[in-house]
């Protein structure tokens, strides 16, 4: 018997006229534990910010980060158009770091923001440029990334010094909410300069945040080197998206990411702006980033601090791990892991991460027509043959290198898809190892996720500087070890 069909329709404006939206499955929770709220009740929330959701998303594609079981459950990232798209909605074709391509759905109205609400998509998620010019970004994203234990306050003081920093430059910045803990700075800038000039006048600025804010700012990428609040320069590089305005977060209290004036940075809390209070606040104040495209600036004189930057010796920083390696970028190793790739596999890495390597390894060994000298630290070589078939001289073998020491002693203790089941095993192992943990600082609990192509998973680590060297537990198997790279 086929399931009955209980859509609501919300009628709204299209460019045509009048437009029904089907609302499948209304009555699902997507919120249930503090706040508790319907796929219906998602749906309305956003009729009602419709003006200033829009704002942030007209006109860009946008990567469909879906919560099909509502806020509680996994969503996962979805970057080609379904097949289904209705006469009112467009795509356009991207192309990836990858050399991928894909059609990407293009939100240009009310009804096509309720499509997508549909489809599970209550973070927004909007490349920063238009889709009438793919290739020149006409947005810097500031994301103001605070590392655990940092509270609040020191948020709003780095974010005003970002401002004060942009406003050295030219620019002028735009403060939300992230709708978690962290806060966004939007900055419209004219479609002149790439996504890699882009990202180089971003990284300039955090590293001139960091330098008039030590204590409370960093531009370090790798999360074992960071302290206060992280600038993330990289959300400028091509292919990275960040939740737009008036986004939902998948937290219990069903916090949005809120706009602000920047008289309100200093004395907002985040907690305050929900999809049950932001309706109201939008009826009342309006979008505080109406008209934001207008205020457009250069990145000269940002670009021109990045080059002093790289003429006193600061070269190019990490990027993220999917791009190619950039030139003038160092290496691309977190600091603890700077070692050989059979020794990260033993310590909870997947074999698939080093697919490349491990396949020219393989090959090399089974190419040799020795084996190799056990406990000489060499490997034997074939001698070259030249054409007269006399024999080449003999190339002296290169010794072994020594693995290098890591900076950091860090553990893995938990890798899944599944957030609570990485949280369980961290517990875990603080009940394994209840001298280490009594030891831990707050920031040595490294919680990272993992962003693969269309999934996310979890991986904690856990710095052990703080315990005595003889006292800290050795590297074991993670617990769960649940790593999709290696299926």
């Amino acid at each position: 018997m086929p399931k009955p069909d209980d859509a609501e329709l919300l009628e709204v404006e299209g460019p045509d006229g009048p437009v029904a939206v089907r609302i499948s499955s209304p009555t699902k929770p997507y919120f249930s534990q503090q706040a508790r709220l319907t796929k219906l009740d998602i749906a309305r929330y956003f009729l009602s910010v419709a003006p200033g959701a829009l704002n942030g998303i007209q006109g860009r594609p946008i990567v469909l980060k879906r919560f099909v079981n509502g806020a509680e459950a996994e969503p996962f990232y979805q970057k080609r158009a379904p097949s289904d798209l209705p006469a009112w909605m467009r795509t356009v074709t991207l192309s990836f770091p990858s050399g991928r391509t894909a059609e990407e759905v293009v939100v240009d109205n009310t009804p096509g923001l309720l499509w997508i609400v549909n489809l599970g998509c209550m973070e927004l998620h909007p490349h920063p440029v238009l889709a009438s010019d793919l290739d020149h970004p006409n947005e810097l994203r500031v994301d103001l990334d605070p590392t655990p234990g940092v509270d609040w306050q020191a948020v709003r003081e780095v974010t005003m010094v970002a401002k004060a920093v942009l406003e050295d430059h030219g620019l002028t910045a735009f403060p939300k909410t992230s709708g978690s803990r962290g806060m966004h700075l939007n900055v419209p800038i004219h479609p002149r300069w790439s996504f890699t000039e882009v990202r180089r006048a971003a990284l300039a600025l955090a590293r001139e945040v960091e330098r008039r804010a030590p204590a409370l700012a960093t531009s370090k990428w790798w999360k074992e080197e960071r302290h206060g609040v992280f600038l993330d320069y990289n959300q400028n590089a091509k292919d990275r998206t960040t939740a737009a305005a008036y986004s939902v977060r998948p937290l219990p209290d069903a916090r949005v990411s809120s706009p602000l004036r920047w008289d309100e940075v200093n004395t907002c809390d985040p907690a305050d702006f929900t999809v049950l209070t932001m309706p109201a606040r939008f009826a009342a104040v309006g979008n505080p980033h109406e008209g934001m495209y207008a205020s457009t600036g250069s990145l000269d004189a940002l670009l021109d601090l990045a080059a002093r930057d790289e003429a006193s010796g600061l070269g190019d920083a990490p990027w993220p791990p999917h791009f190619a390696k950039q030139e003038g970028e160092g290496k691309r190793v977190q600091p603890s892991k700077a070692k050989a790739f059979s020794d990260q596999i033993g310590e909870g890495f997947g074999a698939k991460r080093f697919k490349k390597r491990s396949s020219k390894v393989s090959t090399t060994k089974e190419s040799a027509n020795d084996s190799v000298l056990k406990g000489t630290g060499f490997s034997p070589s074939v001698q070259p043959v030249s054409e007269d078939g006399a024999l080449a001289p003999e190339v002296s073998p290169k010794p072994k290198r020594k693995p290098r020491v890591p900076k950091q002693p860090l553990v893995t203790v938990a890798q899944s898809p599944d957030k609570f089941a990485a949280e369980a095993g961290l517990e875990r192992w603080k009940e394994r190892f209840p001298a280490a943990a009594a030891q831990l600082a707050v920031d040595d609990i490294l919680i990272d996720r993992m962003r693969g192509s269309s999934y996310v998973w979890y991986r904690i680590r856990v710095n052990l500087r703080h315990v005595p060297e003889d006292q800290r537990p050795a590297q074991e198997a993670p617990n769960p070890d649940d790593d999709p790279t290696r299926s």
